[in-house]
């Protein structure tokens, strides 16, 4: 089970903010087993025209799904997202683009649209083609509604332990406004995109052109700051949909748009950070917070350098105050800045400074790395600019489970 949420967060979802809807169910892309309740196939609606933006995969090979949204996000607007986990739909030629385009034809005659209003993603094993018959027979049974969000959600998992959900509030022009989001993600996870979908909501009125903008900002600060093992996938998508149901002016900048960037920021850090504390076979998770950078970029550079060793990861998994690993993943991040001025802590132990090893309790320090959840800080001295990186151990377990993922 996920943790309770912060107290900044509110429950309730992508379904959180008005006029918006969802479900998920079983239709049988993965194997059934009767002591788990699995759903592979989801929806999530608006009930009037939302602005949309969205942020993909770096990678070459990109799924259908990913074209298809690519192409269909040019209009500005949207109604929902159909999606299955279970097969990615990637690497499957022209029938692939097929049934993706048959995935969203299928939710608009549900919803009562065209099939330009949906887009689509499919999240599983890469290189197989979809089961139309159960995909179809699955979505004909979709009934979106307030309540179902961690159903829709739950669909949405592929080697995910829990669903992960997150909402949050803001105010701008005199209105309250919620913000949503669930996401999944637990392997295949590196900066720049992962395996991961992610859907945020909001029932506020946004201008498309800033929508991207406060997108962006709070993927560069959330997503684009997370490593599980170093791979990024074929199907990453994160979509925000802006559907203006609570009333009010348009935002489009200034201090509304800072409140929706901030509330944005919020529930994506918190699901950045669900994903890690979920990667496959992973014990416990770590933070990296940059600071006395040169700049935004180059503390975002470190930290997901440190975040993403491997060597790093496995002292992590061992509880072994092994920092030198550290300093080394900063050395060789590309960024520029003084080793002989820069210091190192593992929560409020010092570990390095000034270029010179700290006289440290390394079985007091052995001991915090041993929770659940531990934070360094790295100060660069080189400026003042910081970013916060997270990662996890690498586990034995995460291997034996790749090694044979398909069979």
């Amino acid at each position: 089970m996920a943790e309770a949420l912060p107290e900044e967060l509110l429950t309730g979802g992508a379904t959180r903010p008005a006029g918006f809807l969802a479900d998920g169910v079983f239709c049988g892309i993965k194997e059934l087993d009767p002591a788990i309740e699995k759903r592979d196939v989801g929806c999530l609606v608006s009930e009037r025209p939302a602005t949309v933006a969205g942020v993909f995969t770096n990678n070459r090979v990109k799924a259908a799904p990913v074209l298809v949204d690519q192409e269909r996000l040019q209009r500005g607007v949207t109604r929902g997202i159909v999606y299955c986990s279970g097969n990615a739909n990637a690497c499957t030629g022209d029938q692939g683009m097929a049934n993706a385009l048959e995935m969203t034809s299928l939710l608009a005659d549900q919803v009562g649209v065209t099939a330009d209003d949906i887009l689509v993603c499919s999240t599983g094993v890469i290189g197989q083609q979809l089961p139309m018959a159960k995909v179809r027979d699955g979505i004909s049974r979709l009934a979106p509604a307030k309540e179902r969000h961690n159903e829709a959600a739950t669909a949405m998992m592929t080697t995910d332990a829990w669903p992960k959900e997150a909402a949050a509030q803001f105010e701008a022009n005199g209105v309250t406004y919620a913000v949503g989001g669930m996401a999944k993600g637990a392997a295949m996870i590196h900066p720049n995109m992962a395996t991961m979908l992610v859907y945020l909501t909001t029932d506020a009125p946004v201008a498309r052109d800033y929508l991207h903008r406060a997108l962006v900002r709070a993927v560069d600060d959330s997503f684009h700051m997370i490593s599980v093992d170093g791979d990024s996938s074929t199907n990453d998508t994160v979509l925000v949909l802006a559907n203006g149901a609570a009333g009010g002016p348009e935002i489009s900048g200034g201090p509304a748009g800072e409140a929706l960037t901030g509330a944005l920021r919020t529930v994506a850090v918190h699901l950045a950070r669900e994903i890690v504390r979920n990667a496959e076979g992973a014990t416990k998770m770590f933070g990296v917070a940059v600071r006395g950078a040169a700049s935004v970029a180059a503390a975002r550079i470190v930290g997901r350098s440190v975040a993403s060793s491997s060597l790093v990861k496995t002292a992590f998994l061992g509880s072994d105050p092994n920092w030198g690993r550290i300093m080394c993943a900063a050395g060789y991040s590309g960024v520029e800045f003084d080793p002989n001025k820069a210091s190192l802590w593992l929560e409020d132990i010092l570990l390095f400074h000034n270029g010179t090893p700290a006289d440290f309790d390394e079985d007091a320090a052995s001991a915090l790395l041993d929770r659940k959840e531990t934070m360094f800080t790295l100060d660069l001295a080189a400026g003042d600019a910081s970013a916060t990186a997270w990662g996890c151990d690498l586990t034995t377990e995460y291997v034996i489970f790749n090694s044979d993922y398909r069979t």
